[in-house]
């Protein structure tokens, strides 16, 4: 039995008031050539409570990513990977454990989705054995109920038919139902946590709206704690409780997402908030950051985080 196999239970009264996830100074160095390296974090820190829907948002290449992987641990294995900090599950730390405590702790009690569902779903399995592989690794199902667990998840995902789709080859669905498959995917573990990582980029308005609200749907059903991951401010101010803003591998500002949406009080947060355009807007030119707030928001000693957990 591994250290993770023994997580305390969701009804043990201490693990109620503590943070599911909590992540202190989480830094984080990759490689980006044979001697240069890129520091994609700086000092994260973050927590989600149980239930607590989290929103982590901000511009390419700030960092949002980087930190889901690296909760899931899902970064590259290099010895030129460098993790400093905490992650904390359940009050078991993570950074430093083995690559055998992550898988189980995965399996078990976090459910990833990502953008892209042709790469993460195996082209020459049905949807219905890729649903089942979740279901079983998860350890909570007997063997004669997996059948029906897949079908109860695919419907849990928004598909009516699911004998159909369970039948059904990636290629044969849609791009949103794609989507809706790897929702299938991360829930049948019965996670205690899900990481959506850009659910909906690659879809159009519509199809994104059904598969967010299929999300929110099974989030809410099942009581799970969520963390979306979005570059999209309307999507995570309708979807999330609590809010992390990120700029250069940073949280500049947190707190509850409709306050942080209302009332900005972080330089970053309030320039980007002014990209976003609404179609009563007169202005033909877009608003860009001015070089000088860039430049002001790249110092390390000056872009200091807002925490409202704590007001």
């Amino acid at each position: 039995m591994t250290q993770l196999d023994s997580l305390p239970t969701m009804t043990s009264a201490d693990a109620e008031r503590e943070p599911l996830l909590r992540v202190r100074g989480l830094a984080v160095e990759l490689p980006t050539g044979e001697r240069s390296s890129v520091r994609a974090l700086r000092g994260v820190t973050l927590s989600v409570r149980r239930g607590e829907r989290v929103g982590i948002v901000g511009e390419s290449g700030s960092g949002k990513s980087v930190t889901g992987r690296t909760i899931a641990g899902l970064l590259p294995t290099s010895p030129r990977v460098r993790v400093e900090g905490s992650v904390q599950f359940d009050g078991t730390e993570l950074v430093g454990a083995s690559a055998r405590d992550w898988q189980n702790m995965r399996a078990r009690n976090v459910g990833m989705i990502f953008q892209d569902p042709l790469t993460f779903l195996n082209p020459t399995m049905k949807i219905g054995v890729q649903v089942a592989e979740s279901v079983r690794a998860s350890g909570r199902v007997q063997r004669a109920s997996v059948r029906g667990e897949v079908h109860r998840f695919l419907e849990l995902a928004g598909f009516e038919e699911s004998t159909r789709v369970a039948n059904q080859f990636p290629h044969e669905l849609s791009g949103g139902m794609r989507q809706r498959v790897l929702i299938a995917i991360a829930i049948a573990k019965k996670p205690h946590l899900i990481i959506a990582d850009e659910p909906t980029t690659a879809l159009d308005a519509t199809v994104q709206a059904v598969v967010l609200k299929t999300l929110e749907q099974t989030v809410e059903e099942l009581g799970n704690s969520l963390v979306l991951i979005s570059h999209d401010l309307a999507v995570v101010s309708g979807m999330t409780d609590h809010l992390y803003v990120m700029y250069g591998g940073r949280v500049v500002e947190s707190g509850p997402t409709r306050e942080v949406m209302t009332d900005p009080r972080h330089p970053y947060t309030q320039a980007l908030l002014r990209s976003v355009r609404s179609i009563t807007d007169d202005d033909v030119d877009l608003y860009s950051m001015p070089p000088a707030l860039r430049e002001w928001l790249a110092q390390d000693d000056t872009c200091i985080a807002h925490d409202r957990r704590d007001d």
